[in-house]
């Protein structure tokens, strides 16, 4: 019985040793568990207050940059201004430049016209006064020529010693000189020639209105064309081997037909010998 109730007491002890170890780790555990949710507690206040924190650093800097946008809009708008406004005036300065610089230009151009013409007007009055000075030396040469054809002109009536008769009248003054023969003619226009003393004599042409004609005269079987002639110029050619001289003078030019004289020398020996002598 003792052994019973030792055995009894023991297992009774132990229970509630067991009893009082899970009790023991119930209370450890609850504290544990109550330390736990402390801490959590705290980090979770702790992260609040962190992120009221970052809120509250987010909502001044969202004001800030709020601000900064008002401002820079501002600032944009009044930039916007300026730049119209320097836009206008570089317009402006443009317009005033492109006139000033026409202003210029139209100066300049005036110049060089200016320039320009006088530098035409001097090489034109060199290029006039040069070609005067050659109109001037070729109305010398003229001149010179005239008064030499006048004087051959003079030496040669001086050697025919006869006068162009114009009419019939003259032509018997010239006749009762007695210097010289003379044949008249009347001649068409035909395809035969006619004979006027010792030479044949064909017309060409005639132009009534400026008294001119073309004849064709034969002397010596040699045909001399006279173009152009005018009446009552005398057309001059030389006959014979003594080169006599002969004059063909038309005082009257119609159409197809032609008036005037021939003149010859009156004695063909004396007047042979005459130009041997003047040819020596």
């Amino acid at each position: 019985m003792e052994w019973l109730r030792s055995k009894t007491t023991m297992v009774a002890g132990g229970c509630l040793a067991l009893l009082g170890l899970q009790g023991y780790g119930m209370m450890s555990m609850r504290n544990t568990m109550e330390d736990r949710m402390s801490s959590v507690e705290r980090e979770l206040q702790a992260m609040h207050n962190q992120d009221s924190a970052k809120v509250s650093q987010l909502a001044a800097d969202l004001e800030a940059v709020t601000k900064r946008i008002g401002n820079t809009s501002q600032e944009l708008n009044e930039a916007n201004g300026i730049a119209e406004q320097l836009k206008k005036e570089n317009a402006a300065a443009t317009q005033r430049l492109r006139r000033e610089l026409a202003a210029k230009a139209d100066a300049k151009a005036i110049s060089q016209v200016r320039e320009e013409t006088a530098k035409g007007l001097n090489a034109l009055q060199q290029d006039a006064t040069a070609k005067f000075d050659g109109v001037n030396g070729q109305v010398q040469g003229v001149r010179t020529d005239l008064d030499s054809t006048r004087e051959d002109l003079a030496k040669s009536k001086s050697e025919l010693g006869t006068l162009i008769a114009h009419n019939s009248t003259e032509l018997d003054q010239l006749r009762r000189r007695g210097e010289r023969d003379y044949i008249e003619f009347d001649i068409n226009k035909n395809k035969k020639a006619e004979r006027v003393g010792d030479v044949i004599v064909q017309l060409k042409k005639t132009d009534v209105k400026k008294q001119k004609f073309d004849v064709v005269i034969n002397a010596d079987d040699t045909e001399i064309l006279k173009k152009d002639r005018t009446a009552n110029e005398p057309v001059t050619f030389m006959v014979g081997r003594d080169r006599l001289r002969y004059e063909f003078v038309v005082n009257s030019v119609d159409k197809d037909r032609i008036r005037g004289y021939l003149s010859t020398p009156k004695d063909k020996a004396l007047a042979a010998e005459a130009t041997g002598r003047r040819s020596q």
